[in-house]
């Protein structure tokens, strides 16, 4: 893991069309889909604070977006259970 970086969890409930799609396109081009509304992306704090207020542009009345810093201690102890993909590896790939 680079420096800085820790494994960071954006989930998001959006209610239109629209703007769930631009929500989903930013985090697709910054982050690994897990589930449908759902990605993860090791990234600095820097950088996850310019991809919330992005994302946070797009969001309306009632919407919400949730991002969970995941610290190593809390890496550690997660667990992924059934087919879902595992978490993203230090060296960038994943062994399935």
């Amino acid at each position: 893991m680079a420096r800085g970086e820790m494994l960071t969890v954006f989930s998001y409930d959006v209610s239109q069309d629209k703007r769930r799609r631009k929500i989903a396109h930013l985090l697709e081009d910054n982050a690994t889909r897990v589930q449908y509304s759902v990605f993860e992306v090791r990234i600095s704090r820097q950088k996850t604070e310019a991809l919330c207020q992005r994302l946070a542009a797009h969001l309306g009345e009632g919407d919400s977006l949730r991002v969970y810093v995941i610290g190593h201690d809390g890496e550690r102890r997660s667990r992924v259970f059934g087919d879902g993909a595992p978490f993203e590896s230090d060296a960038g790939y994943w062994l399935l």
